[in-house]
């Protein structure tokens, strides 16, 4: 695209939203266009609709075209489901001791880079931190006096099913010349957590609609990061097949119920749908919205038991994405439950200052900071 706008689309679990931004002050985002639409989703790496998801993209891309000239790239955002994550170390020897250039930097990323895969394409790599041979660790060696440099690279691969489906969907806007990768859960890690809690380890929880990821960062990238099929929709199915209620009905049960309110034990919740009144006590949805949290938590716990890397113990569990604000108490009860320090995460930005906004201006914030931009 020209000049220093980006056109990004974000992909959700049930929704995406394509927009069209530029850098603003103090850190901030103007954003020129914002279309989102819904779709029936994905789920176990997969889309449930291949169809539905073509028509959300051709929606929201051709009305960002037809309200804004001049876009010849897109960045597309990955969700977790539809990424590997590799982890390499490499070291890098030196016959004296010299300073440390940028060539050195890309000779020790390319001997680090995997081997090829049919399944997946590789679309992202970043390195986590450098060590010099003194064992300092840094970010940025460039510089630095040593006689070695060791890396620790982190490479996205994306599933090549998910790219064909994409590029479908793209092909009938010709003046789309390119169309960028970049993983979600990486970019929401650079921008949602700051440097120096990065510098020795986060945990992120990514709490979507259909789809979740947990991930754990440290420095400039990601040790480990686990996408699976559970979100806040599957909070509001329970409720479905529990109170046998319509999902409509279910999910506004999920914004009414604050899990840390005390009501007395008749209080009840209403919601008029087509016509029919739908009226259940509220410490029973309370009780089912709470089983259905902790079903989330035990999968958590998993996640956190998979990971085998450097210690996490102590680490406050860093939430966002739509999940955390839907069901009022979600993240008091999510810390209970984990027994550790939880926090919701979003950008800092007014108006956007909202967990469920937290993927879009990760990717806009990446987008805008990418070579290919500069």
């Amino acid at each position: 695209m020209r000049g220093k706008y980006v056109a990004v689309l974000d992909v959700r679990s049930r929704e995406m939203t394509a927009v069209v931004a530029e850098k603003g002050v103090n850190n901030t985002f103007i954003i020129k266009s914002k279309y989102t639409a819904c779709y029936d989703g994905f789920a176990e790496g997969e889309f449930l609709d291949v169809g539905s998801f073509s028509s959300a993209v051709c929606d929201v891309v051709g009305k960002t075209l037809t309200s804004l000239g001049g876009i010849k790239s897109f960045y597309v955002g990955v969700p977790g489901e539809f990424l590997s994550l590799v982890n390499v170390d490499r070291t890098l020897s030196f016959h004296n001791l010299k300073k440390i250039t940028s060539y050195d930097m890309e000779e020790l990323a390319a001997a680090a880079m995997p081997a090829s895969d049919g399944k997946w394409r590789f679309i992202r790599s970043s390195c986590l931190y450098y060590t010099l041979s003194d064992k300092r660790k840094t970010v940025n060696p460039v510089g630095c006096v040593s006689d070695g440099l060791q890396g620790s690279f982190c490479f996205f691969r994306c599933d090549n099913a998910f790219i064909g489906c994409l590029m479908d969907a793209f092909k009938r806007f010709g003046e789309i010349a390119t169309v960028n990768l970049l993983p979600a859960p990486y970019a929401e890690a650079m921008y949602l957590v700051e440097p120096e809690i990065r510098d020795d380890c986060a945990v992120l929880f990514d709490f979507g609609d259909i789809s979740s990821t947990y991930s754990v960062v440290r420095g400039n990238g990601l040790l480990y990061s686990e996408a699976f099929s559970v979100g806040v929709g599957h909070i509001a199915m329970y409720l479905m097949s529990e109170f046998d209620m319509p999902y409509e009905v279910a999910s506004e049960f999920l914004k009414t119920v604050n899990l840390n309110a005390k009501e007395r034990l008749s209080a009840k919740e209403e919601c008029v749908y087509e016509g029919k009144v739908y009226s259940f006590p509220t410490v029973e949805l309370r009780d089912k919205i709470r089983e259905a949290l902790d079903g989330i938590c035990e999968t958590l716990e998993e996640c956190r038991q998979n990971y085998s890397g450097k210690s996490i113990e102590g680490k406050p569990l860093l939430v966002t994405g739509e999940g955390v604000k839907t069901i009022r108490g979600a993240v008091e009860h999510i810390s209970g439950r984990l027994v550790k320090a939880v926090e919701a995460v979003a950008p800092k930005i007014p108006y956007y200052d909202k967990p469920r906004f937290g993927s879009l201006f990760s990717l806009i914030d990446m987008a805008l900071n990418d070579e290919k931009n500069r």
